[in-house]
C-alpha cells in the first residue's frame, strides 16, 4: 500500500484529514480543513487575513476560493475513489455569484460522474447559508 493509500484509509477511518492535506502545500498554506457530518465531507477555509484579495470590504481574493474549491473536488474525488495519487486537473470553471467576506466558508462536492479516465465534479461554496452560495464550480480530473 502506497504512503497516500495509506493516508486516505486513515482518514477514512479516523474522520481526519490534516494529514493528507499536509500533504498539498497549497492547501496547508489556505488553511484548508474537512469536517465530515455522517458519510458527507464539508471542507472548512477559516478566515486569514492572508486569504484577503479585497482590505476595503474585506473579501476573500477569488483565486484563493477557486483554489479552496478546486482542492476540495480533487479530495472529495480522491476520497470516494480510495484513490492511491491525487487526480489531475483537466479543466475548472468557476461562476463568482456574490462577494466572499473574509468570514469562515464552507464547500460540497457532487462527484457527478466517475469514469475509467475521467472524473466530474460540481462544487458550491458559500458562507452563511448553504442556499445562498458565493460560488459554484464544475471540476474534471484526469483519474490514474
Amino acid at each position: 500500500m502506497s504512503e497516500i493509500e495509506q493516508l486516505v484509509y486513515q482518514a477514512h477511518q479516523t474522520g481526519d484529514y490534516d494529514e493528507l492535506i499536509d500533504r498539498i502545500p497549497y492547501a496547508r498554506l489556505i488553511g484548508i480543513k474537512v469536517l465530515r457530518h455522517g458519510e458527507e465531507m464539508i471542507f472548512h477555509l477559516p478566515p486569514s487575513k492572508d486569504n484577503i484579495g479585497n482590505p476595503m470590504l474585506p473579501a476573500l481574493h477569488g483565486g484563493v476560493l477557486a483554489g479552496f474549491m478546486e482542492l476540495g473536488a480533487m479530495l472529495q474525488l480522491m476520497l470516494s475513489m480510495n484513490s492511491p495519487t491525487f487526480p489531475k486537473i483537466i479543466d475548472f470553471s468557476v461562476d463568482y455569484l456574490r462577494a466572499g467576506l473574509s468570514r469562515d466558508t464552507y464547500a460540497t462536492c457532487q462527484v457527478w460522474r466517475q469514469g475509467r479516465r475521467v472524473g466530474n465534479v460540481a462544487i458550491t461554496a458559500w458562507q452563511t447559508r448553504s442556499e445562498e452560495p458565493v460560488a459554484t464550480a464544475r471540476a474534471h480530473f484526469k483519474l490514474d
